[in-house]
C-alpha cells in the first residue's frame, strides 16, 4: 500500500532551483534512508507566487524531468502578482530526479503537491480506478430500482423529448434554407 505525504518547495531569488530526488537526499547511504529503494512518485497540484513578490514582475517556473524519450525541460507556470497569482496543476513525476527552477523573476514561487511512497504505487492508482467504478455501479443500481422495484423511465423520456426537439429545429432550418433558394 502506498503512503502519501505533503510536498512543498519554495523558489526565491533569480535562477533558484529545487531538486526532488528522494533516493539521494543528503547523500544517504542505502542503510540510513528508510525510503531508499521504495517506489516514489511526485504529484504537483499548485504553484503560487508569494505576497512579497515584486508587483508586475513575471515569474516563470520551469521543470526538468525524465520523459519517454529522455530529459524534458519546459516552463510549467507563468505567475505575476496582481494578475496570475496561482495556477492549478496536475503534474505527475514518477522518476526522480525532478528539478524545479525559476527561469525568470525573483519569486518567491511556492510549489505544492504530494509525494507518494510505496512498493506498488501502481496499485494505488488501480485502487482509485476500482473505487470510481464501484461508485458508478452503485449509482446505476440505485437508478435501476426505485421503491416499486420498477426501472425509472424518466431519463429516457427526457432524452426522447430532446431528440424530437432537435429534429424539429433541424427541419425548420432546412425549410428556411429551401425557401431562400
Amino acid at each position: 500500500m502506498a503512503e502519501e505525504y505533503f510536498y512543498q518547495a519554495t523558489l526565491k531569488g533569480e535562477k533558484s532551483t529545487e531538486i526532488w530526488d528522494p533516493e539521494h537526499k543528503n547523500d544517504d547511504a542505502e542503510g540510513s534512508n528508510p525510503h531508499f529503494g521504495v517506489d516514489q512518485k511526485l504529484i504537483i497540484k499548485m504553484a503560487l507566487v508569494g505576497p512579497e513578490a515584486k508587483e508586475g514582475e513575471l515569474n516563470v517556473l520551469g521543470v526538468e524531468a525524465m520523459g519517454l524519450k529522455g530529459l524534458v525541460k519546459t516552463p510549467i507556470a507563468l505567475l505575476q502578482r496582481g494578475k496570475t497569482e496561482q495556477i492549478a496543476l496536475d503534474l505527475s513525476f514518477p522518476d526522480p530526479p525532478v528539478t524545479f527552477s525559476l527561469i525568470q523573476g525573483s519569486g518567491p514561487v511556492h510549489i505544492v503537491g504530494h509525494n507518494l511512497l510505496g512498493t506498488h504505487i501502481e496499485e494505488f492508482d488501480d485502487l482509485e480506478d476500482e473505487m470510481e467504478e464501484e461508485n458508478i455501479d452503485d449509482e446505476d443500481d440505485e437508478k435501476d430500482s426505485d421503491q416499486d422495484g420498477e426501472e425509472d423511465d424518466e431519463p429516457k423520456k427526457k432524452m426522447a423529448k430532446l431528440t424530437a426537439a432537435s429534429k424539429n429545429n433541424k427541419n425548420q432550418v432546412n425549410n428556411k434554407n429551401n425557401k431562400k433558394k
